[in-house]
């Protein structure tokens, strides 16, 4: 079975999640094609972000929670620059951590700390459901968010179970400079050198639509499309192609909106309509 997927290029609209999508799609012998679809830089004002480093010295955090790898590294970088680096790991290792998935863990240990507990679901629920479970009620709880999301869900539930919320956004996407990667990706399809594309998430298909109309490629990405087989990890992203006017052609069962399931449904899917052809 590892190598279902082996002789097809699937092309995947890379942000922050979908580097495991990559390495699952590569352990079935995919040639994965990545596209970024933003790059990363400090937050542009980093007076805020030092702000925050100064509060959790001053005042150590009872909790920490943090929700990307990126953003700690960020955090760790601007504290460097001001020579507050291990007075705020000093004031960290106090604290409970808590992560969303393994890539924060990860982060963590470059500075010799490590995670209390990581979630089972690198999502802001499953970060929900872990922190449930806590009394958090009077405890100073550092919040690291990344940018691009509405983190009004975690924020009002780490409210309601009474802790004191210190958040802070260390980092931002700047999509713009990453429309080449996706006029790229379009030549590509355009092209027929893309077996199918994997969409994990409805955001992917408004950029992917929104850079094309930037660039005049309208036309060539629905082109592109045609060739291409269009996978779907479920009913939101599958709701937002037919809003505009495309189509699905592959989708995981019902109920198993997740990435494995995905998978196993464009191997079914590509072999079924697309003959295998040797990898270049």
């Amino acid at each position: 079975m590892a190598d279902r997927l082996n002789g097809y290029r699937i092309l995947i609209l890379e942000t922050r999640e979908e580097a495991q999508f990559s390495k699952l799609l590569a352990e079935q012998g995919a040639e994965v094609v990545q596209c970024p679809m933003f790059t990363i830089h400090d937050a542009p004002d980093p007076a805020p972000v030092e702000a925050w480093i100064r509060r959790a010295i001053d005042r150590p955090l009872d909790d920490l929670v943090l929700m990307t790898g990126e953003g700690l590294r960020r955090i760790m970088k601007l504290a460097r620059t001001r020579g507050l680096d291990q007075p705020l790991i000093a004031a960290l290792a106090s604290a409970r951590k808590f992560t969303r998935g393994p890539k924060p863990g990860k982060a963590l240990r470059e500075i010799s700390l490590d995670a209390q507990q990581t979630t089972e679901k690198p999502t802001t629920e499953g970060v929900i459901e872990m922190l449930g479970r806590l009394d958090l009620k009077r405890r100073r709880v550092g919040l690291q968010l990344y940018p691009d999301k509405d983190h009004s869900a975690l924020t009002g539930a780490l409210a309601a179970q009474g802790a004191d919320v210190d958040a802070v956004l260390p980092y931002a996407y700047d999509s713009k400079a990453a429309d080449a990667n996706i006029v790229a990706a379009i030549d590509d399809m355009a092209e027929g050198r893309i077996d199918s594309i994997a969409l994990t998430n409805l955001g992917q298909v408004r950029r992917l639509l929104e850079a094309a109309k930037t660039h005049g490629s309208e036309a060539k990405l629905r082109a592109g499309l045609e060739r291409t087989l269009i996978a779907s990890v479920g009913p939101a992203v599958s709701g937002e192609l037919a809003a505009h006017g495309l189509r699905t052609d592959i989708a995981p069962a019902e109920d198993h909106y997740f990435m494995r399931p995905l998978i196993s449904a464009m191997a079914v899917a590509l072999a079924e309509k697309k003959p295998k052809v040797p990898v270049t």
